[in-house]
């Protein structure tokens, strides 16, 4: 979406949310990005793509979270976000480079689970806000060792 549209409908200043996210990781502070995606306000693929190479710029261990809109309080005149925009989104966010793309407000969606980036196992297992299983040893995947980004303690 454009700045403007930003402004109004976010209540913020995007230039101002970039910025803020480029100090802190640059502080070596752990962020991670939501996008809450809106039909016809930011679902469509440029922006969506813009967001993901941002992020990847910033440093492509960061987690991008796709979350599906919900119509709610003062903005009913929306749909809900087809899941195939969502998956569409973690399309994107994967062919720029991000190493862990998610999809939110959908339990059950595969997209909420984290896959090793190397090797592609099944490392935390999630449904909704709860986590079903965490395969990760110290911050590695268990089956090929490679370090998964995160805090871990």
């Amino acid at each position: 979406s454009d700045d403007k549209t930003y402004n109004k409908i976010m209540g913020a200043n995007r230039a101002v949310v970039m910025e803020s996210l480029r100090l802190l990781r640059e502080a070596g502070v752990w962020i991670e990005v939501t996008t809450l995606v809106i039909p016809g306000m930011n679902d469509a693929a440029p922006g969506l793509r813009e967001i993901a190479e941002y992020i990847h710029g910033l440093d492509p261990g960061i987690p991008w979270h796709v979350s599906r809109f919900h119509p709610q309080y003062r903005m009913l005149d929306r749909p809900v976000t087809p899941v195939a925009t969502l998956r569409a989104a973690m399309e994107i966010g994967r062919e720029v480079g991000l190493r862990y793309v998610y999809c939110g407000n959908v339990p059950g969606e595969a997209g909420e689970s984290t896959p090793c980036p190397e090797c592609g196992a099944l490392l935390i297992e999630r449904w909704g806000f709860t986590v079903r299983r965490n395969r990760l040893r110290d911050g590695t995947c268990p089956d090929c060792g490679a370090r998964i980004d995160g805090v871990w303690s």
